[in-house]
C-alpha cells in the first residue's frame, strides 16, 4: 500500500484541545500506527488568541509526527516549504479543523492532496474542496444545493468531550467522596488572569463562608505553570486586588498530598489542578465559575453547569477578541483607548458570550456581566446549591444542544475515503 500523508491544518489552543486531540486519536484508531504508512503533520496558523504554547500542546498528543509553529506559517503557505524542509508523500490530505479555510484550499493544490474541512457554522470555497464534514444540516441548507453530495454530517466535534469521559454525574464523587466542590477556571492570559483569580478567590471566599464544606479546586490552563497563575493572587504583583479589595493569597505546598494550593489570608485552601485534559476530575464539580472562550464549549460539552463571569471593572483588560477588534485593542500606545471602546460596545448590545448560548441562542447558562461583587455572585451561586433541580436542569439544556459523540471517528473515517479515492486515482494513471 501507497504511504500517506495526513496535514491538519489549525490554529488557537482551543482547537486544539477539541479538535484536533480527538481527531488525532481516531484518526490512529481507524488508520493504524503504523508512521510508514500514515504520516500525520501539524501546520498552525497565526491566531489571535494564542498563547504561544501551542507546540507544546501539540507535542503532547503522541499520534501527530511533525509540528511546525505558526512563525514559518505564511512562508509555507507561499514557498509550499516548511521551515525544517519537511518532504511529502505523494498521497495525502489535508484536514482543516481551525484557522481559514482558504488556506485548505491553496496547500490542497500545491501538494496536489484532497481536501477536507471540518465545518461547525459555515462552509466556503465548495467547488475547490472534495469534503466538508458538517456539525449539523444546518451547513449543508447554507450552502449550494448543487454540492450537497460532498458533505457529511459528523455532529460537534466538542461534544466528544463528554464521549470520552462519559456523561457527567449528579454529584462530586471519586477522590472528592461526597465534598461539594466547584471549580474555578479564570483563564489563561494575562488580562483575565489580573481579574478572575482574585475575583474567583474573593467569590470562593464568600461562598465557604455560607458553607463551609465546599471545596473549591482552580484549573490552571494548559499554558501556564502553577507560579505564573499565582502571581495573580500576589497583592505585591497584581494591583487590581487591592484596588478592588479582593482576596489574595499565597502559594503553598503540601508534601502530604504532593498537591499546590492557593492559601487565602482567611485560611481557606484552593487546590491547583494541572491535569490537561482534567474532565474526570471537572466532571465531579457541582458547578463552575469561569471565564468566556473555550472553557464554556468544553464545559458544555461535559453538562457541567456554570456561571460566566466578565467583569468590568477593568474595561481595557478585556482584549481577547478575534479579528480587527482583537488587533485594535491590541495596538500599541491606543490600544488601551481602542479597547475601551471596543468592550463598551459589545457589552452595550448585550451580547451573548459563552459558547453553549451563542449555540443555542438563548441564555442556558448565566453570563453575569458588569461591576461584579464577591458576594453578590456567592449568594446566586448558594441559591443555585441550595436548589438542585435549577443545576440538573441547566445541565439537561447543555446536553440537549450538545448532541453525540462520534464526530471525530465520521471525520477519521472520510479522511480514509479520501486517501482510498487518491489512491485509485493515481493508479488509474489519472494524475
Amino acid at each position: 500500500m501507497q504511504p500517506s500523508d495526513i496535514l491538519i491544518l489549525s490554529n488557537g489552543p482551543g482547537e486544539l484541545a477539541t479538535w484536533v486531540r480527538p481527531v488525532v486519536k481516531s484518526l490512529r484508531q481507524v488508520l493504524g500506527n503504523d508512521r510508514s504508512s500514515y504520516r500525520i503533520s501539524l501546520i498552525l496558523s497565526p491566531c489571535p488568541n494564542a498563547s504561544g504554547k501551542e507546540v507544546e500542546i501539540a507535542e503532547s498528543y503522541p499520534e501527530i509526527d511533525r509540528i511546525q509553529p505558526p512563525e514559518h506559517f505564511f512562508s509555507f503557505l507561499l514557498t509550499g516549504k516548511t521551515a525544517q524542509n519537511w518532504d511529502w508523500r505523494k498521497n495525502g490530505v489535508v484536514l482543516f479543523l481551525g484557522g481559514d479555510q482558504f488556506y485548505t484550499v491553496i496547500i490542497g493544490k500545491r501538494l496536489n492532496y484532497r481536501t477536507v474541512i471540518y465545518a461547525e457554522w459555515d462552509a466556503r470555497w465548495h467547488q475547490w474542496i472534495d469534503r466538508f464534514a458538517a456539525m449539523t444540516p444546518k451547513v449543508i441548507a447554507k450552502s449550494p444545493q448543487k454540492y450537497a453530495d460532498k458533505f457529511t454530517v459528523v455532529g460537534d466535534l466538542m461534544a466528544e468531550v463528554q464521549g470520552a469521559e462519559g456523561q457527567r454525574g449528579s454529584g462530586a464523587v471519586g477522590q472528592w467522596g461526597k465534598i461539594e466542590l466547584i471549580g474555578l477556571l479564570p483563564g489563561s492570559k494575562p488580562a483575565k488572569l489580573a481579574q478572575g483569580v482574585p475575583l474567583g478567590l474573593a467569590i470562593a471566599q464568600q461562598i465557604h463562608t455560607l458553607r463551609p464544606t465546599t471545596k473549591f479546586i482552580i484549573f490552571v490552563a494548559r499554558t501556564l505553570d502553577i507560579q505564573t497563575l499565582a502571581k495573580f493572587a500576589d497583592t505585591q504583583q497584581n494591583p487590581i486586588i487591592k484596588k478592588l479589595g479582593w482576596s489574595s493569597a499565597e502559594l503553598v505546598f503540601s508534601p502530604e498530598s504532593n498537591q499546590y494550593f492557593l492559601k487565602t489570608e482567611s485560611g481557606l485552601t484552593v487546590e491547583l489542578c494541572t491535569e490537561f485534559p482534567a474532565y474526570k476530575l471537572l466532571s465531579q464539580c457541582r458547578l463552575c465559575l469561569t471565564t468566556v472562550g473555550a472553557n464554556t464549549a468544553e464545559l458544555g460539552a461535559l453538562a457541567m453547569p456554570m456561571f460566566v463571569l466578565i467583569p468590568t471593572q477593568q474595561l481595557d483588560a478585556m482584549r481577547s477578541w478575534d479579528g480587527l477588534p482583537g488587533l485594535l485593542a491590541n495596538a500599541p500606545v491606543l490600544g488601551s483607548i481602542f479597547a475601551l471602546i471596543i468592550n463598551w460596545l459589545v457589552l452595550r448590545n448585550k451580547k451573548l458570550f459563552a459558547w453553549p448560548n451563542i449555540w443555542a441562542k438563548a441564555e442556558i447558562v448565566p453570563e453575569l456581566v458588569g461591576n461584579l461583587q464577591p458576594e453578590t455572585v456567592a449568594k446566586m451561586v448558594v441559591d443555585y446549591l441550595e436548589n438542585p433541580e435549577r443545576l440538573l436542569e441547566m445541565s439537561d439544556r447543555l446536553r440537549a444542544i450538545r448532541g453525540q459523540s462520534g464526530a471525530a471517528n465520521k471525520i477519521a473515517q472520510i479522511v480514509q475515503q479520501e486517501l482510498a479515492e487518491a489512491r485509485g486515482v493515481q493508479e488509474n494513471g489519472e494524475i
